[in-house]
């Protein structure tokens, strides 16, 4: 194969666990988003305090910090994960924080009329949420958790530091041994670039669907 291409099989086999580690950190974070966004709305005060605190902690934050944390100093107490999984529980910690501010908004954002009227209909409190609130709080939620998750997908880049064998991680070994750095980090930026995308072009449609269903 020529080059560039001849470095493409080992890139590629890097992408491929920065998509695993894409997909189950969004789906880990996606739960806590609503976990803890429930959480801040919830009727106790110890409730809010806790869910509110873990979410500034993890927003203010560095991710980097974060992760280090996790990877290398849990193992002085005796908690052993590897590197994915540190990656996938820091991601998925870290943006569900982020999400749950998401979750939160959009639930106080659904008109006040919309509970009487389950009121007046007589619904139970749980009905009214899954019946009425959150249907329209989702359509709120989507735009915003589909920008997230492709900045999940670009912060997966830092797990190359804990040595996940990732997109970076391989092609920061290919560039250590052939010392081909501009194609190397070239075709990094083109196959990051075609992992985005159609996540972006999936976002826009999403949010020209809702808005033409508001209109």
């Amino acid at each position: 194969m020529s080059q560039p291409f001849d470095i493409l099989p080992i890139l590629l086999r890097g992408a491929g666990i920065t998509i695993e580690l894409t997909l189950v950190s969004a789906v880990l974070a996606f739960g806590v988003s609503f976990l803890v966004g429930f959480g801040r709305l919830a009727k106790f005060k110890l409730i809010r305090i806790i869910a509110g605190v873990y979410t500034e902690f993890f927003r203010g934050t560095s991710l980097l910090v974060q992760l280090f944390w996790v990877y290398f100093v849990l193992p002085l107490f005796n908690v052993n994960l590897t590197a994915m999984q540190a990656g996938i529980l820091i991601l998925g910690l870290h943006f569900g924080a982020y999400g749950s501010e998401v979750v939160r908004s959009s639930i106080l954002a659904v008109p006040k009329g919309q509970t009487e009227t389950g009121i007046v209909l007589n619904m139970k409190p749980r009905q009214i949420l899954w019946r009425i609130i959150l249907p329209q709080a989702f359509l709120i939620m989507i735009p915003t958790f589909g920008n997230y998750l492709i900045e999940l997908l670009k912060a997966t880049a830092i797990v190359s530091l804990i040595t996940l064998n990732d997109l970076m991680f391989q092609a920061s070994m290919l560039q250590n041994t052939t010392l081909r750095t501009t194609e190397v980090f070239g075709m990094v930026l083109l196959i990051y670039f075609c992992l985005a995308y159609p996540l972006t072009l999936g976002v826009r449609w999403v949010e020209r669907k809702i808005s033409v269903g508001r209109a």
